[in-house]
């Protein structure tokens, strides 16, 4: 393939600095290169007339997700000229080949590639299956077993309730008939009652046989097509699993050493997820190493409706993903110089915690935005450290309850184990109040209302989370409008339930307010800082009983 993919730019970018390092992939702000290159991509998209595809931007289609992630890469060819690459995830409709984005890594559905060879043999075995499970026969014992299995279960549960109210019927006629009667009378009527019992049992050995006789009967009729069937699905695995194992092999990595690597070499024991490799940010770098061009920045935005599980916002930018891309990226970016990775830096440095309130059992602090509540992974500075630091002595955890990182606000500190059950038993009940104050970007209509919408970790973004009606957990969230100005709304928010980002993911999702909290980097447009603020909290003090108010205002 010749090299038509490389776009020089259509303005001037002489005044534009070249980047110093290449973008860090996993956390960026986009070089003005990239926002220029974007701009034109953008453009290209709106006018271009070579492909239909519906993104959603005229009518909402809540049932289809139709946004897709482009991506663009500044680079320097052969010739020293500076311009761009441009790339999409995936498809766009039924193809990945159009004039100006680079080509996929590999097209697995070129005609008669061994992935189509491939996918035609599993729906031979496909309708084998089918037609075998379909058989009347087949199909009849299968029903005939099913109602037997009913049937049987509800007759000898009903033998052995009978056997259970008949031993104790049992019972008490032998303790009347005891007192009533002369020994040898009495063991007459004894012997009589054994031989109930034993008549019971029988009753209940025969209604065991008699369906296990007739269980076996119907099995031998579809064990000869079952066990058929059960080979023909083993098959299909092991011809599903060689399948996906040869294009995965099939996958094949650059980087600028001219080194390449398998999507089995890079993953080594683990399994890929699916659709890796096909994501905007390796097949960039994959077309750039192949031509001899030189990274120099790289940024990806999102164009069109949003998913309705994670958020996505039209024109956003957003980094590589972690689980499909970073194995990737790490041997695609090797010996490339990087930007720093700002989550490597410690954003609590310089930072003083200042306490609202202070007696011998607790502390009310107003924790700073960018500032851990809890030692991550690679940054031990924060609340619980800065605590532990101040108070050695203290028995049992500080931390009652914790902040999102990015979140400034109250935060409670107990100074004993017997102070952190208590107060941390009003978080379980729920009884302590809470109330937040927030920026959104853009104007609530409404006064108020509750959003009401399941979360769980995005295990592919973490730690980002989900809308998740299937396995979220249940999250529920108050609010009230209290300002709309300058295009922006200033709303309380009370959270009913705790959940991990659930005043970000609540605000930014399109099925709540559909507004990002201003300065979201995870689910809007990064800017200075978060504008969430943890304001007041209402709790009852663990040692007096008295139900105490404090109130920090924020500093937004």
């Amino acid at each position: 393939m010749s090299e038509n993919c490389f776009t020089p730019f259509q303005s001037s970018i002489s005044d534009y600095p070249l980047p110093e390092k290449f973008t860090f992939p996993f956390y960026y702000d986009p070089h003005p290169l990239c926002l220029l290159a974007s701009k034109e991509l953008q453009r290209h998209i709106e006018t271009q007339t070579e492909w239909e595809y519906d993104f959603g931007l005229e009518e909402e289609k809540p049932d289809v997700i139709i946004g897709k992630m482009f991506g663009v890469l500044v680079v320097q060819n052969e010739q020293n000229e500076i311009g761009y690459l441009s790339s999409f995830s995936g498809k766009l409709g039924d193809s990945s080949h159009y004039s100006k984005f680079v080509p996929p890594i590999i097209d697995v559905w070129e005609v008669d590639n061994f992935l189509n060879i491939g996918m035609e043999e599993l729906n031979t075995i496909n309708q084998e299956i089918k037609k075998l499970e379909s058989l009347p026969e087949f199909v009849s014992c299968m029903n005939i077993m099913e109602n037997d299995q009913l049937i049987a279960a509800s007759q000898i549960e009903e033998q052995r309730e009978k056997m259970r109210n008949s031993k104790k019927e049992r019972k008490l006629i032998r303790q009347r008939e005891k007192e009533s009667n002369s020994p040898e009378d009495f063991e007459e009527i004894n012997k009589e009652l054994n031989q109930q019992s034993i008549n019971g049992k029988k009753e209940l050995k025969r209604l065991l046989e008699f369906w296990k006789d007739r269980s076996d009967q119907n099995k031998r009729k579809v064990d000869q097509i079952k066990t058929t069937i059960d080979e023909l699905k083993l098959k299909r695995k092991n011809k599903s699993a060689g399948l996906q194992k040869k294009i995965f092999d099939q996958y094949r990595f650059l980087n600028q050493a001219g080194e390449v690597k398998s999507l089995l070499d890079i993953f080594k024991d683990k399994t890929p997820m699916g659709g890796t490799g096909e994501c905007a940010a390796p097949k960039l770098l994959q077309y750039a190493f192949k031509f001899n061009m030189k990274p120099l920045a790289m940024a990806e935005f999102w164009w069109g409706q949003s998913p309705k599980s994670e958020i996505r916002k039209h024109r956003n930018f957003y980094p590589a993903c972690i689980g499909k891309c970073k194995p990737l990226l790490s041997h695609m970016l090797e010996g490339i110089e990087m930007d720093e990775n700002p989550l490597l830096k410690n954003p609590a440095e310089g930072k003083e915690i200042e306490i609202i309130f202070e007696d011998e059992h607790i502390l009310v602090i107003n924790k700073p935005a960018e500032f851990l509540s809890v030692p991550g992974r690679y940054i031990k500075d924060s609340v619980a450290q800065r605590m532990k630091e101040k108070f050695p002595n203290a028995t049992g955890p500080l931390i009652v309850h914790r902040l999102d990182m990015s979140t400034s606000g109250i935060m409670l500190i107990a100074k004993s184990l017997e102070v952190h059950k208590f107060l941390q038993s009003q978080f379980i009940k729920r009884t302590i109040k809470k109330r937040y104050v927030a920026l959104l970007e853009g104007i609530v209509n409404e006064k108020e209302g509750i959003v009401d919408l399941p979360l769980r970790t995005d295990w592919n973004e973490r730690p980002k989370q989900l809308v998740c009606h299937e396995s979220g957990k249940s999250a529920q969230t108050k609010w009230k409008v209290i300002e709309r100005k300058n295009q922006q709304t200033r709303i309380h928010f009370f959270p009913i339930t705790g959940r991990t980002h659930q005043l970000r993911v609540h605000a930014a999702h399109p099925l709540g307010l559909n507004l990002p909290i201003f300065g979201d980097d995870l689910y809007g447009t990064k800017s200075k800082r978060l504008c969430l603020h943890a304001e007041w909290i209402e709790f009852v003090h663990p040692i007096s009983r008295e139900v105490k108010s404090v109130t920090v205002e924020a500093e937004f």
